[in-house]
């Protein structure tokens, strides 16, 4: 067993598992969240809950890494994909902050209605698009980079 520690902290891209993390998470908290929507389950929305605190908490730990890899790999080459990731980092954490505030704030706003359940549905939905962008800059830098070396 020693042996894969040694591997995995040999080989670990602390960029590329939190990134992967979010890029799970939220379309699964779609899923749950339609899920409810569809069921009135209120378990199924409490599991969103869950995953969007989830994801709000490594939405830092992302850019922070991601922000490193910059600097490292490509030595804080100032090229757009690099401020566009940026920005939709700061986006989606927003996004996603905003509707966990929201439902922590007002817990029973999923199935009382009103103005704060479109805001917070409006919030999880936007984050998709912001995901789905992440992940192909992130894709066209990976293999931009490795086609390089």
């Amino acid at each position: 067993m020693p042996g894969i520690f040694k591997d995995i902290c040999k080989t670990l891209v602390l960029h590329a598992v939190a990134a992967h993390f979010n890029n799970g998470l939220l379309p699964a908290a779609l899923l749950f969240l339609l899920l409810a929507l569809n069921s009135g389950d209120p378990y199924f929305e409490r599991t969103v809950l869950h995953l969007i605190i989830i994801a709000t908490c490594m939405v830092p730990v992302s850019f922070f890494s991601g922000v490193h890899d910059w600097r490292t790999k490509f030595n804080g080459g100032r090229a757009p994909v690099f401020y566009r990731k940026m920005w939709l980092s700061a986006i989606l954490f927003l996004l996603v902050g905003s509707a966990a505030c929201i439902r922590l704030i007002h817990p029973g706003l999923f199935f009382d209605g009103g103005v704060f359940k479109w805001i917070y549905m409006g919030c999880l939905f936007s984050a998709l698009p912001v995901v789905v962008m992440l992940g192909h800059y992130g894709g066209k830098l990976a293999y931009q980079w490795k086609n390089l070396k």
